[in-house]
């Protein structure tokens, strides 16, 4: 179904994409807003959105919010796309638990598209215009847990399947 590796090339790529988008983020987390962009993600209401905006505007980091939530998106995509690639490989290559493995990995990996992809969307409406909305916070802190675990799961099974693989190989 693919040619080698190239799903590794992908998942990979998108674990340091994840770094790159957490040193990015680190600036975020001020005094006032000490969580970061974690706290944005959690705030369910345009007031709570609106109070850590400002923070970020009064403490002069609110163009690099800007800058790591477009950071984030190319995350998501580049890793939600080297975990289904996985899953798919998992799946056609393996045998027994490796499959099951890229079932996970598969589903785990579209799981965490939609809703991250969903959570940012979200966020990052609410940064650009300004204005928190309360549906749009709604709907960010409401996909947070769902994207967190799907990453933690498609993480996992990726890896799982990885050692899996390589321990299965028979030596010639």
């Amino acid at each position: 179904m693919m040619q080698g590796r190239a799903y590794l090339w992908w998942w990979l790529t998108g674990l340091a994409a994840f770094a790159i988008a957490i040193f990015l983020h680190a600036p975020l987390a001020i005094e006032a807003v000490p969580g970061g962009i974690l706290d944005h993600q959690s705030a369910e209401t345009a007031e709570a959105v609106n109070a850590i905006q400002a923070s970020w505007a009064e403490a002069g980091v609110y163009d690099r919010a800007v800058i790591a939530m477009a950071s984030d998106i190319i995350f998501i995509l580049i890793y939600g796309l080297g975990c289904v690639m996985a899953g798919q490989h998992f799946r056609s290559e393996g045998a027994g638990p490796v499959r099951v493995l890229g079932w996970v990995a598969m589903l785990g990996g579209v799981v965490f598209l939609v809703s991250d992809l969903g959570e940012t969307a979200s966020q990052m409406v609410q940064l650009v215009t300004l204005k928190g909305d309360d549906t749009l916070a709604t709907l960010a802190s409401g996909l947070r847990p769902i994207k967190v675990n799907a990453f933690i799961a498609s993480t996992l099974a990726v890896l799982a399947g990885l050692v899996m693989q390589r321990f299965s190989v028979k030596s010639a």
